[in-house]
This record gives C-alpha cells, sequence and structure tokens, in this order.
C-alpha cells in the first residue's frame, strides 16, 4: 500500500476544499439555514407533527442528507474531472499507486469534507429546533457510509463527464430530484398506496429512512434494509470503479 500517494492526494484535496472555503462550506450552510427558515418555520407551522416528532425536527435528518448528498458528488467528482481536464491525469496513471489507492484518496477527501459539513449542519439545526439522537453511534456509521458511497458515484461520473456541463447534469437533474422525493421534508406513509409503491423505487429513500430513524426511531422502511441498500450501492460503485481503471474507459482518451 502507497500511503505517501494515497496521503499526497487526500492532502491536496483537502487543500483545495480549504483553498474555497465560502463556496465548499459556507454556502452549503447558509442554504440549509434558509431550508430551515422556509420549511421550519413557515410549513412547520402549519404542520404539527409527524410520527410523533415536530415538524422542524422531523426535517433534520433529510436536510443533511440533502447536503451530504449533493456535497460528496460535487467534491469527488471535480476532484478526478480537474486533472483529466488539464491533461494531469496521465502522469497519476503513470505514478506507482494502485486505482484503489487513487480511489482512497480522492474519495476519502471527499467523504471527508462532506462528513464535516453534515455535522456542522447538524450543530446548526440545533440552534432552530430541539431534538434528540436515539442512536448516536448508528447516525454516525449511516453518515460516514452515505458520504463514501456518494463521493463514489462522483468519481464515476466525474470520469464519465467531458465538460463541465456534463459534471453537473446527473446531480442536477437526476439526484436533487430523487433527494426532494425521497422523504426529505414528508413521509412517504403520507402518500397514496400506489405513490409509496412508486416511492420504494427511489433508492434515496432507504438511505433518509435510515439516518431519520437514527435520530427518533421512525422510519419507512426498516434500518436493516436501509443498511443493506446503502452498502449494496457502495459495493455497486467500487465494481464499476474498478471497472473503469481496468479497462481504462473515459482515462486514455
Amino acid at each position: 500500500m502507497n500511503y505517501y500517494g494515497i496521503k499526497a492526494i487526500y492532502k491536496f484535496e483537502m487543500t483545495r476544499f480549504f483553498r474555497t472555503l465560502f463556496q465548499s462550506f459556507v454556502s452549503p450552510v447558509i442554504a440549509t439555514s434558509l431550508y430551515f427558515v422556509v420549511f421550519g418555520a413557515a410549513i412547520g407551522s402549519r404542520i404539527q407533527e409527524i410520527d410523533n416528532v415536530s415538524y422542524g425536527a422531523f426535517i433534520v435528518p433529510g436536510l443533511i442528507m440533502l447536503t451530504v448528498i449533493t456535497q460528496s458528488i460535487s467534491n469527488s467528482s471535480f476532484g478526478i474531472f480537474f486533472p483529466k481536464f488539464v491533461g494531469t491525469i496521465y502522469e497519476l496513471l503513470s505514478a506507482p499507486v494502485s486505482f484503489f489507492e487513487i480511489v482512497l484518496g480522492y474519495v476519502g477527501a471527499a467523504a471527508t469534507k462532506s462528513l464535516f459539513i453534515g455535522l456542522v449542519i447538524l450543530s446548526t439545526s440545533m440552534l432552530f429546533v430541539d431534538f434528540k439522537i436515539l442512536y448516536p453511534g448508528m447516525m454516525i456509521l449511516f453518515l460516514i457510509l452515505t458520504c463514501l458511497s456518494f463521493a463514489l458515484l462522483g468519481f464515476i461520473l466525474g470520469i464519465w463527464a467531458k465538460n463541465f456541463e456534463q459534471l453537473q447534469l446527473v446531480p442536477l437533474l437526476i439526484v436533487t430530484p430523487m433527494v426532494f422525493l425521497g422523504g426529505s421534508f414528508y413521509s412517504i406513509s403520507m402518500l397514496s398506496s400506489f405513490w409509496q409503491t412508486v416511492s420504494l423505487f427511489n433508492p434515496v429513500v432507504y438511505l433518509i429512512s435510515g439516518f431519520r430513524w437514527c435520530f427518533f426511531g421512525v422510519a419507512d422502511v426498516s434500518i436493516a434494509t436501509s443498511l443493506c441498500a446503502v452498502s449494496g450501492f457502495m459495493i455497486l460503485c467500487l465494481a464499476i470503479i474498478a471497472w473503469i481503471f481496468k479497462s481504462g474507459w473515459q482515462l486514455r482518451t
């Protein structure tokens, strides 16, 4: 294992994060605070409780997941896309580091950034609503798995994208709508039976449901199913990345 190579990639990506601190850190926190003001105050005053949880507290896990997922994808995809864009990817591929070590560096840095932002948003949410985390250990585990899974997805998107427009295409048109329709601001039990069934085909439902269970002990699907879903998604992304490096798809062109 080339620890020096992993450390170099990881340190470079983390340095870039601190160079663009306002865009990478302050902006997501401000955006989430606005969600609390709009949904927590304006809409929350009309919705008393969901599953015996106040609406302001109920949306906390969904807002954290919304930010963590989008930030994980964004940080990871740009991290690997930029070397492709400027041509330094060939230096990386010719260096004595394996694909696994490259992934550890880029994905590890992206997941660290997202985890840090998620924890800060969790702390910020305590300024707006009162809530208690029933299973803090499971919450941290679920948050780490989510950061890693979507950082891996972002890594794949960064390799796939040929320009900056494609880099934003999937997060804006697919991932963000899936998060909003995945129960971020509501429970799918509030929907009709038909739309509940449709919602179960949205993989983000399992992430948000499992993460909400860690807070309040209530979920739309079982925690075991949620853990299996996020673990299976992470393994699938790893398998795709392994194939990409083995075949050289979008790396040698």
